[in-house]
């Protein structure tokens, strides 16, 4: 019992600092001294506690069960409550229940929410495909050179020229030949 007493307060410490970061996550009024459903199911996921063996269903009806009535977050105390709720489903091999809770404070303790591929950049793809101008067609292939650049106002309208002939005659310039 003593032992067991010594190691949790170590771990605490830790867990605390779990519990703060990811309720401050992506809230600048936070306290952090409270995890809504949202926030502790994505502890849960990027913590590892949540996989095969614990899937969001348990979770948050784990959640459920230990949240203040009318409340929409948890305490400090809640959550180790709901973590001892959840170690017994997520390992199932260890021994003891005091081996559960402390397997499970070993995976949460002292982690951070995860950003990682969150926000990455779009893939080019479809872009270069749409902006390939050897793949046009129509008119639209007539306003850029082989090169692929834009030929500006010279592949956007028909060029008149004050020649004074007809546009489309084929004859053109042959009259002093013929005569």
């Amino acid at each position: 019992g003593l032992v067991q007493a010594v190691v949790s307060t170590q771990s605490t410490g830790t867990m605390e600092e779990t519990f703060k970061n990811f309720s401050k996550f992506g809230d600048t009024k936070s306290t952090g001294k409270e995890l809504d459903n949202k926030k502790f199911s994505k502890l849960c996921k990027d913590t590892g506690v949540m996989g095969k063996l614990v899937t969001s269903t348990d979770v948050d009806i784990c959640f459920s069960k230990h949240k203040p009535k009318g409340g929409r977050t948890i305490s400090f105390k809640e959550f180790e409550a709901i973590l001892d709720e959840l170690c017994v489903k997520r390992f199932p091999k260890k021994e003891t229940l005091d081996d559960k809770k402390e397997a499970i404070r070993t995976l949460v303790a002292g982690k951070g929410p995860k950003t990682a591929g969150t926000t990455k950049a779009s893939r080019a793809g479809a872009t270069d495909r749409l902006t390939d101008t050897t793949k046009y067609t129509g008119s639209h292939k007539e306003r850029f050179g082989k090169d692929g650049k834009g030929k500006g106002l010279e592949g956007r309208e028909d060029v008149i020229e004050d020649d004074g002939y007809v546009v489309g005659y084929t004859n053109k310039d042959t009259y002093d030949k013929t005569h």
